[in-house]
């Protein structure tokens, strides 16, 4: 398969600065909560957020490096690899945008921007990252986890009509 090097270095700077901000967002949120308590369970609660904002930054650096391998490998002309690695770099990325869910509002503006910069790059990823993050944007408060679990269970279970 050819793989279109410009794309790819487009959705890598993309990523990269998605990443660097998410980072900087991370360390803020560290400095500002400190030490969190394990028990937190509450959404948009300290440890909630801490552990959105580890999931965004995760999910984004892991498409990052697929991404980087993929161009790696494409120049090295080892195309299977090189497939591979794009097609793992086309996945939605694991905890974007659901860490999300588990933030405090408002959201930081790093976060804020580096979601808007993953959402513009909704084109190059399977499924509709683009609705997901706009969903998320809109959520007035945390979602996740959810204060009743056997009603959230039953929404994922039975979508309503």
């Amino acid at each position: 398969m050819l793989h279109d090097l410009g794309e790819l270095g487009r959705v890598g700077r993309a990523l990269s600065a998605a990443l660097a901000l998410l980072e900087s967002e991370r360390a803020r949120l560290e400095r500002h909560y400190g030490e969190t308590p394990y028990g937190d369970c509450e959404a948009g609660g300290a440890r909630q957020t801490l552990l959105g904002i580890r999931d965004l930054s995760r999910g984004v650096g892991d498409a990052l490096r697929y991404v980087a391998l993929g161009v790696g490998y494409v120049s090295l002309g080892l195309d299977e690899r090189a497939d591979h690695a794009v097609r793992m770099a086309r996945m939605r990325p694991v905890g974007v945008p659901s860490g999300l869910d588990r933030m405090a509002r408002p959201l930081g503006a790093d976060t804020v921007r580096a979601m808007e910069l993953v959402r513009d790059l909704g084109d190059f990823f399977a499924g509709d990252v683009a609705l997901a993050v706009e969903v998320a944007f809109a959520a007035p408060r945390a979602t996740y986890p959810p204060e009743d679990w056997a009603s959230y269970g039953r929404r994922r279970v039975d979508p309503p009509d």
